[in-house]
């Protein structure tokens, strides 16, 4: 059934947090020579990455002298139990906030996250501290990645359209610096160090005649034979990264085609498109997207200014951008895009 355009579920507030410690590039090239250098003979091959990434500070929930100290399994747990709930609550406090609800007028919370693991899950760790409801649905998220953010505001639209009126908070919540590695001498985890940091993201939704950007449509596309593009591997320890170099050229054949076939389904093409809010994965894939939607100089600017001032905290990336063009000039029909492992495209239509 199609709904009046006015009732499609809309996003009643948006708020992200950050962690307290700040981690300054520099420190961390500092820290990665001091890890890696005398171990790790294709270090200095690599060292260029950290420079190359368009990033001056990303933001963790240990200082860096943490990291300097060897970590299992059960101290990166209680590391990413306590950081993320406080972000947990910071994100979700926050949009309840702007969208002029009461954590006691949430009917569902939608919960994502792939940096650890918590049992209870972490909106239960958090319902009493944001004063959430007895008998609030609970729908925790876990293995998205970087599409976290994105697919996880389609799950809570359909969430908030299939009970018109009702209220769903969603937040995006990764501890990625926890998953630094002295121990992992790998391209794939000198690559995370360069890139990842932590953060939170969250949203209200609700199909009402309020006021906010709308969520018309959603989709994915998952490529065949790319399991191993991105992704943890886990041991012992904690978890490790998988992350390909091959995914700029990835953006650069497929992103468009999939989009594009999307937005089909809606008897839309990308050229009807007023605005791109993407997922900023790093440098080179910005410049892919860039090249592949021929958009013009200036087009993903927040998409650089977020990884420049925060990094890639992987889920709530795409909200980060999407609250700094809500901010500015995003109008009309927009879509807002990221990608992660399966390896999988994660699109949501939003009028502005």
């Amino acid at each position: 059934m199609t709904h009046d355009h006015r009732l499609h579920p809309r996003i009643a507030g948006l708020s992200t947090s950050l962690p307290p410690y700040a981690l300054p590039q520099t420190d961390v090239v500092a820290h990665a020579a001091e890890t890696f250098g005398r171990r790790f003979r294709d270090f200095e091959r690599l060292r260029p990455v950290f420079e190359n990434t368009g990033i001056d500070t990303r933001y963790s929930v240990r200082p860096i002298e943490w990291f300097h100290e060897a970590q299992d399994w059960k101290t990166r747990t209680g590391a990413f139990l306590e950081g993320a709930t406080d972000l947990f609550v910071a994100a979700a406090a926050g949009a309840l906030a702007r969208s002029g609800f009461r954590a006691d007028e949430i009917d569902t919370v939608v919960t994502v996250c792939s940096t650890g693991i918590a049992t209870p899950s972490l909106e239960a760790r958090a319902s009493a501290r944001l004063g959430l409801r007895a008998d609030v649905r609970r729908v925790p998220v876990f293995g998205l990645g970087c599409a976290g953010g994105v697919t996880g505001l389609a799950l809570a639209s359909r969430l908030a359209d299939s009970v018109p009126g009702s209220r769903v908070l969603l937040v995006a919540v990764e501890i990625c610096t926890l998953a630094f590695r002295a121990d992992e001498l790998t391209k794939s985890n000198i690559v995370a160090t360069a890139l990842f940091g932590d953060g939170a993201a969250a949203a209200v939704l609700t199909a009402d005649a309020g006021e906010g950007p709308r969520i018309v449509a959603s989709g994915e596309h998952m490529w065949p034979d790319t399991l191993g593009i991105m992704g943890w591997s886990v041991d012992p320890l904690g978890f490790g990264a998988i992350f390909s170099s091959s995914i700029p050229d990835l953006v650069d054949e497929k992103m468009y085609a999939a989009v594009a076939a999307f937005l089909k389904t809606r008897g839309e093409v990308p050229q009807d498109l007023d605005g791109f809010a993407f997922h900023p994965g790093g440098r080179k894939v910005i410049e892919a997207l860039e090249r592949s939607f021929a958009l013009g100089d200036g087009a993903l600017s927040a998409e650089r200014d977020i990884l420049r001032d925060h990094g890639n905290m992987s889920a709530p990336t795409a909200l980060f951008v999407l609250k700094r063009k809500l901010a500015g000039d995003l109008q009309g029909k927009c879509i807002l895009s990221a990608l992660g492992p399966g390896f999988t495209g994660s699109f949501v239509r939003l009028d502005a």
